[in-house]
This record gives structure tokens, C-alpha cells and sequence, in this order.
């Protein structure tokens, strides 16, 4: 009499990315300390990182928690810092800044309310200090409100320098200043400083550089902004993303692509976040289809712990760390939470640090793309780093044994939901589908593998079967026998879970043995006749009974 039995076989496995599952996280370890309110850090082209102090000093980082002595620009003197949100709060580096040595700062100005304004800076002789006495004042502009003074200043790809200015302050934009194109506030300027004299060009490039009217402001390039704080462009693709402060209801993040210079209006003061801002009347206001809308909007609820002014972040570009990889990073001033979404495509939030620290002001790059965040409510710098170096966890596998990378724990999935007690580092499949492994490597390194599929072979008609196991059920001993010693290596016992919870190597010539089941759990197993060549030779079921 002959019988059928299932023979298994590895197909290669379908590469499913396991970073969609293996969410980044991030860690913070301090890079510098005894700084007096941080708004800002940025890099000017070499291993040296610049800090920005509210009260008008940059300071110099050479090395980790080494801070340079003397400021590398003190200029507390005409910068009004009274109010919380004034102060200096821009510094931007020439592309070619180590051979121009030009540099430039955004800061309020005179008294009172101040006044808006960019300035261009040399460095001196000695590369660690800026020569105060080059100050060349290139833009200035009112400020209505001592409040909601934006403050972010980059160079663009296209080597233009762009400035975000908030809408002037006080609530609900009083002045209508987010929707008036001859207003720069409430909006972003792009201006021309490659000459270096004394005044600025309009890029052609702006979209209202050709503007013959007076209705429109050339140097306007985005509007409808409330207070965008910080933001950035993408290193690789020069995209824009911001980070735009709400008012009493929704803090939101905003995408701009790199090349489109058609004036992105961002919808205050007729819209916060997605949704119409009632506190002002919508005659002169268009529909949602007239505005750019945010890639995510949070609500806020005021502080402790709670969203309450966005921090726009940057897309990580560096090497170091390939979980991070391509990821915007973004936080809360308040939640100090800190949060990523994958790309512009792919706005679902997760989590990569919980926190309840308030303050943490801006973030910055280094000239090889390592991220840095300032925490102005303890006068830190902090380097932010991937906790999980480690590769993502693979499974190899050896005929019908699946092996995982080495960790801590592990549990094995089988079509995504957990194969209960499958919890050592091998597994021996038994059912068709997609296997994963989840890999603890240690606090908060939980990683999942990609998936590998199993797929049972063909049936294969063999000779009637010789293996045989008495007694059955087995108490304690069983002997087997009936295998074919001459072209077998091993006999592998599997439980109903697939793990191979025993291997005895085969003897040339031998025809039987005994095996010790008292120590196993009472239930039903399959035993495999090995043959050198890795194939499965013949089977038979085990029951074990106590």
C-alpha cells in the first residue's frame, strides 16, 4: 500500500519593505550645554556647528560639548529681544561661505515692536570670529505686533536667499496681512544677495518679478502663513516643508516641491489648518480648492504635553543611520514629542520619541546631514541619533528550518498575526504563507523582518512507508525504527507549531533507536527522515500521552 506525503520547499522569498514596518526611532544625547535660550543651529560648510541665542549671539559647537568661549557674533545691542518671539532668530551661510566668508542674520530691530531685518555679515581674519563692524543692512520691515515674527533664513537650490515672516502678531491677523500680496508678512520673501553691495536683486524667478502694478510686492514668493517659525528645504530634492505655529485650534505642516515658483498661497487668516478660520468673516475668501492645503494638521489643545506651536523639521539625508533615511522629523514646542512621516506621498504620522520636555525651538543639519535639535527651555543643543543601528532582522533558511538573525527574543508571524509559543530563534514551517520574524534586540529595538513565503511542494508517491514509532501513544520511551540508514542523516521531531524541537543524528547501519519523550508536552508531533542531501525521506505522526 502506498501513501502520500506533503513535501515542502523554500521559493525565494517576496521582498516586502520592512521599513514600512520597523517604524524609526530616535534618540537624544546632549552636544552641548551652558547656552542662554537656543533658537536655532546650522553649519557653515565644515565640522563647526553655529548656535543661534535669542538675545543676538552666535555661539560656536567645535566638538561635542565643547562650546567656543567668545561668541562668534554678539550683536545683543540693536536686537530687540523684550518679547518672547522677537530677538535674533535667522543665520544662513553662503553656499560658498569658507571661500566669500559672508554670512547672514535674521532679527527684530530697534524698540518696542521692531522692526524686520536681514543683514549681511563677514567673517574676520580669525575663522572663529565674525567682524561686527561689516554689517551691511539689507531689508527692513515694520512690525505691527511684537509677536508671530517667523524667523527662518536659507539658502534655496537655486542659491536665492528666502526668509519666512509671520503675519505681524495678535490673533486672527488683524492687519490682513496673510492674504495681501503687498505685504511681505504673513508670508515668504526670496531675494538675490550674490552681488554683495549694499542693496539686493529680484530672483526672475519670483513670481511676481515682473510685475508691472503695484498690487503685488516682487519680493513675495508664499503667503498665507501664519508664523513659520522653522522650516527647511529637502538637501536632496529641494523640496519645502514647513512648519506653521496655529492659533487657538490646528498646528499644521505644509509641503511645497522644489521648482514651482507660483506664489503656494497657505490659506491664513481664512483657513487654519483644514478648515475654515470662523473667527473672521470668509466674504473676501475662497474655498479649500483655493488654498495649498497641509500634509497634516494637529490639534491643539494647549500645553502640558498637548500641541500647541509646530516645529518644522528637516528630511534626513545623512548616512549614518538608513532607518532615518528620507524621513521628515519634525516636533511640538509644547508635546515635545518628536515625529516623522516618510515622505510628501506618505503623511501618516508615528511617533519616533515621546516626550513631555517644553521648548525645543529648531532644528539643524551638519555638513554631513546629522540632525541637531536646540531645547530653549534648558539652554541645550542635543544630537539626535538612531537608537537601532542594527540591520532589519533576516530569516535564512535550511531545507524546512527558518533561522532568524541573533537578538534578544523573538516571534515568528504567519501572515502577519503571531504564531503563539513561536518564540526561539528557529522555526520549522508547516503551513503555507508569509513568515516573518520580530526581533528584540533590546529597548526600543523591536525590528520585523522582511517577509519569506513557504509553499508546500508537490505530492510525492513513495514506497510504502518503513518508518514506524511503537508504542503509541508514548509515555516515556518510544523506539522508531524502519528508516533507511543508508541514505539518511537525521530524524527531526517538529510540533504543531513548526519548531523543530529535536534532532537525533543516524548511525551508518543502524536500523532503530530509542527516543526519551517524557519530557515533552503531551500532544501530536511529526517526525522527518532526513536524507543527506537535505530531502525529506519519510514521515509518521508521533502521539505523546502522560
Amino acid at each position: 500500500m502506498k501513501r502520500s506525503i506533503l513535501f515542502a520547499a523554500i521559493v525565494a522569498p517576496l521582498m516586502l519593505s520592512a521599513q514600512v514596518l520597523n517604524k524609526p526611532k530616535v534618540a537624544l544625547r546632549n552636544w552641548a550645554t551652558g547656552l542662554s535660550e537656543p533658537v536655532g543651529i546650522t553649519n557653515c560648510g565644515d565640522s563647526r556647528m553655529f548656535v543661534i541665542e535669542r538675545a543676538g549671539r552666535i555661539k560656536i559647537i567645535s566638538d561635542s560639548m565643547t562650546v567656543l568661549p567668545t561668541p562668534f557674533l554678539n550683536i545683543s545691542g540693536p536686537v530687540q529681544s523684550a518679547g518672547g518671539e522677537q530677538g535674533l532668530l535667522g543665520l544662513a551661510f553662503e553656499p560658498n561661505y569658507l571661500d566669500s566668508g559672508y554670512f547672514y542674520v535674521y532679527y527684530i530691530a530697534g524698540t518696542g515692536n521692531g522692526t524686520s531685518r536681514i543683514s549681511r555679515f563677514s567673517v574676520s581674519s580669525d575663522p572663529d570670529l565674525a567682524d561686527v563692524a561689516s554689517e551691511q543692512v539689507l531689508w527692513e520691515w515694520p512690525q505691527p505686533y511684537s509677536n508671530h515674527n517667523g524667523g527662518d533664513l536659507h539658502f534655496g537650490p537655486d542659491g536665492y536667499l528666502y526668509l519666512s515672516l509671520g503675519d505681524g502678531g495678535s490673533g486672527d491677523d488683524p492687519e490682513g496681512n496673510g492674504q495681501d500680496y503687498l505685504e511681505p508678512l504673513g508670508g515668504m520673501i526670496c531675494i538675490d544677495v550674490s552681488a554683495h553691495d549694499t542693496t539686493y536683486l529680484i530672483p526672475p524667478s519670483n513670481p511676481f518679478s515682473y510685475e508691472t502694478g503695484t498690487d503685488t510686492l516682487p519680493e513675495i514668493w508664499a503667503t498665507g502663513l501664519r508664523n513659520p517659525y522653522r522650516w527647511s528645504f529637502d538637501r536632496l530634492t529641494g523640496n519645502m516643508w514647513i512648519g506653521d505655529v496655529g492659533q487657538n485650534a490646528w498646528e499644521e505642516v505644509d509641503f511645497w516641491a522644489a521648482g514651482n515658483n507660483t506664489c503656494p498661497n497657505f490659506g491664513w487668516r481664512c483657513r487654519e489648518g483644514l478648515v475654515a478660520n470662523n473667527n473672521v468673516s470668509q466674504t473676501n475668501c475662497l474655498g479649500a480648492a483655493g488654498y495649498v492645503s497641509p500634509v497634516a494638521v494637529f490639534e491643539n489643545v494647549g500645553t502640558g504635553g498637548q500641541y500647541c506651536s509646530m516645529m518644522g523639521g528637516y528630511v534626513y539625508r545623512g548616512s549614518w543611520y538608513p532607518h532615518h533615511y528620507g524621513h521628515y522629523i519634525f516636533t511640538d514646542y509644547c508635546a515635545g514629542d518628536f515625529l516623522t512621516f516618510s515622505d510628501e506621498t506618505n503623511t501618516d504620522v508615528d511617533t519616533m520619541l515621546a516626550t513631555t520636555t517644553v521648548g525645543y525651538a529648531g532644528f539643524g543639519e551638519d555638513l554631513d546631514g546629522q540632525l541637531y535639535v536646540v531645547d530653549q527651555s534648558n539652554d541645550l543643543v542635543k544630537k539626535i541619533f538612531d537608537p537601532c543601528l542594527m540591520a532589519d532582522p533576516v530569516i535564512t533558511s535550511d531545507d524546512l528550518l527558518f533561522t532568524a538573525t541573533s537578538g534578544n527574543s523573538y516571534q515568528w508571524l504567519l501572515n502577519g498575526v503571531l504564531i503563539p509559543g513561536a518564540n526561539q530563534q528557529t522555526f520549522s514551517p508547516t503551513v503555507n504563507g508569509n513568515y516573518q520574524v520580530r526581533v528584540n534586540f533590546g529597548t526600543p529595538c523591536n525590528l520585523i523582518s522582511d517577509t519569506l513565503v513557504y509553499l508546500s511542494s508537490s505530492i510525492e508517491e513513495l514506497a510504502p512507508v518503513s518508518l514506524r514509532i511503537y508504542p503509541q501513544p508514548g509515555t516515556d520511551v518510544v523506539t522508531i525504527e524502519g528508516y533507511r540508514s543508508a541514505m539518511s542523516t537525521e530524524l527531526k521531531l517538529i510540533d504543531t507549531m513548526g519548531r523543530v524541537v529535536s534532532t537525533v543524528r543516524l548511525a551508518k547501519g543502524q536500523n532503530q533507536i530509542t527516543f526519551d519523550v517524557a519530557q515533552l508536552p503531551a500532544g501530536t508531533y511529526l517526525l522527518r527522515e532526513v536524507a543527506a542531501d537535505g530531502s525529506y525521506v519519510s514521515a509518521a505522526a508521533l502521539v505523546v500521552a502522560h
